[in-house]
């Protein structure tokens, strides 16, 4: 029987190096094309790099095949969400949610301030839902079609939706990562929120300021006619009706009353189906073309495509038709292979004792408390990229450097704050994890091209760093003198 072996730093950086390499040139061959297959072979070909290195060094095959298979099996709640989410899309386009909430947003929101208003908006729903994904998934679809229709950058929207929904995902206590950081580490969620408000705070008005200078410095056309021209189409093409709203409502509800993700997406899904049968028959008709089917049959014909493969917009007006053509579960399916790429890579690193080598090796250079924060920054940063998972970059951190911070005398909070700081805002911001790969598919935007729009996300970790070397904020314990009473 063989005996498997610690591996080296060697052994755990050359898979990584590859991959960085592999990932480089699939970005310079492809651009924003990259996560259409490329990508997805990168982290294949990573993960086979790593996996012989696993097996030299004594791994079996099977251990590394199950390994692969658990951490695949770990992403399935968000595959199926996925899944969810690109059904509700469809739906919602044709039953006039989107369009309704489209239409309202173009006659209510200001072109200068739209950007702050979106960040603000997605950042109070987070916090009320408690979920980035419900977010960018019902408001963030609405809001960046909103942008396009007030001829305003999809990037710096996307990246105004990611903001807000992830700073209210960051400080909701209904949140599964505001409550998973705390609880590895021993602290009261709400200690943890209130502890997190010293970096969360400065770096939200940052950037609601940035969102604020990006859009008064738009140049926004004074002319009119393009936007009403717009609006005309989708009122003629659709009921606009108030009533269309009600799926979102009913998600944002069964969100706060903390139903999981999948149950209420789902939902919302279906009930978008349902309404558009009652509010938009003719479109459902139009869209189902099968005259021959008695209506009822064609109708439900209709609904099923919008759920299975998305809906298509046939307004004759071309703005229109690009911005309502979106959707469907097939069209998730190339974010599912990212997922599946990237989980197999992250698992075998895992397993392979890779990762647990390349985290501790970074103690040795964090002497300072400053330089221990910005190691555990860079360390959920890292697992985001190699990973691919925000779980993973949450959960290995708060559990290599939690006797680090108590060997230091330094209170748990500030472990459980620098890893929501970190693990939590900068995975959207990774192409080929769960959280970018979502956000990319969901608001119709290449992940590398809202990444810089991003502000909060960017901001939080360097606000974290900056309190780590000046001391602000970072909170001790006293050390415990022997022979007192525990």
């Amino acid at each position: 029987m063989t005996v498997s072996k610690s591996p080296s730093m060697l052994d755990s950086l050359i898979p990584v190096i590859a991959l960085v390499l592999l990932l480089s040139m699939s970005v310079y061959l492809f651009g924003s094309d990259a996560s259409s297959g490329s990508i997805q072979i990168a982290l294949t070909l990573g993960a086979a790099i790593a996996a012989i290195i696993a097996i030299k060094n004594g791994r079996s095959w099977d251990g590394i095949l199950k390994a692969i298979v658990a951490g695949i099996s770990s992403a399935m709640g968000a595959i199926l969400i996925l899944l969810s989410v690109g059904a509700l899309i469809g739906t919602w386009l044709m039953s006039g949610t989107v369009p309704t909430l489209v239409y309202y947003g173009l006659e209510l929101l200001n072109p200068h301030w739209f950007f702050a208003t979106t960040c603000l908006i997605c950042a109070i729903a987070g916090l009320s839902t408690g979920s980035s994904w419900t977010v960018a998934g019902t408001l963030g679809i609405a809001l960046i079609g909103v942008a396009i229709g007030l001829n305003l950058s999809p990037a710096i929207a996307a990246g105004a939706v990611v903001s807000g929904a992830y700073f209210g995902d960051k400080m909701s206590p209904l949140s599964d990562t505001t409550n998973l950081a705390p609880g590895l580490v021993d602290v009261d969620i709400f200690e943890h929120i209130r502890h997190m408000m010293w970096t969360t705070t400065p770096a939200m008005l940052l950037a609601l300021l940035m969102f604020a200078a990006v859009g008064l410095a738009q140049d926004v056309p004074a002319n009119s006619h393009a936007l009403d021209s717009l609006m005309a189409a989708m009122n003629d093409a659709f009921n606009i009706n108030l009533i269309a709203l009600l799926p979102l409502v009913v998600v944002f509800v069964m969100a706060f009353k903390k139903i999981p993700p999948l149950p209420t997406i789902l939902f919302g899904a279906l009930l978008g189906g349902i309404l558009a049968l009652i509010l938009q028959p003719d479109v459902v008709l139009a869209f189902a073309a099968s005259p021959e089917l008695p209506a009822g049959f064609a109708m439900t014909k209709g609904v099923v495509m919008a759920l299975a493969n998305g809906y298509v917009a046939n307004t004759g007006v071309a703005a229109v038709d690009n911005l309502l053509t979106r959707g469907g579960m097939s069209n998730m399916l190339v974010t599912i292979w990212l997922i599946l790429s990237a989980m197999s890579f992250g698992a075998v690193l895992e397993h392979a004792g890779m990762l647990d080598k390349l985290i501790e090796s970074t103690l040795r250079a964090a002497k300072s408390t400053g330089s221990l924060i910005l190691t555990v920054v860079l360390s959920c940063i890292g697992l985001n990229v190699v990973a691919a998972d925000q779980y993973m970059a949450i959960v290995l951190p708060g559990r290599m450097y939690k006797a680090e911070f108590e060997r230091r005398n330094l209170d748990p909070r500030n472990l459980s704050r620098v890893i929501e700081d970190s693990g939590t805002v900068t995975s959207p911001l990774v192409p080929w994890n769960t959280c970018g790969a979502f956000m990319a598919s969901t608001l119709g935007v290449a992940t590398l091209s809202y990444m810089p729009f991003a502000f909060f996300n960017l901001l939080v970790p360097l606000v974290s760093v900056i309190y780590g070397y000046t001391g602000f904020t970072i909170r001790r314990i006293e050390p415990k003198v022997a022979g007192t009473a525990a």
